[in-house]
């Protein structure tokens, strides 16, 4: 079967919002548009196919630099929304700024190093080697403490002195891993700006519950069947790139989605190589 460009083309500008639909205009409208989606990008990433709020507001055009381009009203969005629990934020996929819905989020969960108990969880993973001796500090510096803004975060945790990179690696692979996440803004710092982060077992106590309800295998094919529902068509290489996985587990789950015709193999009419698609785009 071969991809037909067109109705490709047709099905990315309904799921990335491209005209001729309207922008969004409204934090209404981008909640919708992340529940009907399930998980987005906050701002379009270089290299990865996948809608993004910036995209569905401003258009389909790189994050400008300009501080008062009108797409960036997404980031009071955003900020505003932080406390809400109105979707889950935080740097997810790659490391990239993500919006999950709530509906969704528990399917990542069930992906993460977590187990239900956020006392010993990050302990087993630090013992394992699979945490670093900075998230171990930043982490447990919020279990003691409670919600902190990044400024007061690194200070209590004993990073003062430490490279900015390493305790920006700290906070990025906690929330990949979903043991924390940005809930609100703090005026501190230079610029006023600074993120205030949780342990999110303490933000959304119930997520964990959720999650245990799913085994991997069903949170990657969620995760995978949402995927290509977004973005059409891809290859195999690209689902492997954005979530991390090995090729054996992505392969593994999209035959199983094939075999209950959720997904088709496919070639692309001017590219090379297998692809996968959605039925609706052959």
């Amino acid at each position: 079967m071969t991809i037909n460009l067109k109705k490709l083309n047709t099905h990315r500008k309904q799921t990335f919002s491209l005209p001729p639909l309207k922008r969004l205009s409204s934090p209404s409208q981008a909640l919708t548009f992340v529940n009907a989606r399930g998980f987005i990008y906050f701002c379009p990433i270089k290299g990865i196919d996948l809608p993004s709020l910036w995209t569905a507001v401003a258009g389909d055009r790189p994050v400008a630099d300009k501080h008062d381009d009108p797409g960036h009203i997404t980031w009071g969005w955003k900020d505003d929304a932080l406390d809400k629990k109105i979707w889950y934020y935080a740097k997810i996929l790659r490391g990239k700024a993500t919006l999950v819905s709530l509906d969704v989020a528990p399917y990542f969960y069930a992906l993460s190093e977590n187990y239900g108990a956020p006392e010993e969880d990050y302990l087993i993973a630090y013992h394992e080697g699979r945490l670093t001796q900075a998230s171990k500090q930043v982490y447990e510096t919020l279990l003691d403490n409670g919600a902190l803004n990044t400024l007061d975060l690194r200070k209590k945790a004993k990073l003062s002195n430490a490279k900015d990179s390493e305790f920006n690696k700290a906070l990025e692979q906690l929330q990949r891993d979903f043991k924390i996440l940005p809930v609100g803004v703090a005026q501190a710092g230079a610029w006023k700006y600074s993120h205030i982060y949780e342990i999110v077992s303490r933000h959304f106590p119930d997520l964990s519950e959720q999650a245990r309800k799913i085994t991997e295998s069903q949170a990657r094919a969620k995760l995978l069947e949402l995927y290509f529902n977004l973005v059409g068509a891809a290859q195999l290489k690209d689902a492997t790139k954005l979530f991390g996985w090995s090729n054996e587990i992505v392969n593994r789950t999209i035959s199983k989605l094939i075999e209950q015709n959720v997904l088709a193999k496919a070639t692309h009419p001017e590219q090379a190589g297998e692809w996968i698609a959605i039925p609706k785009v052959l």
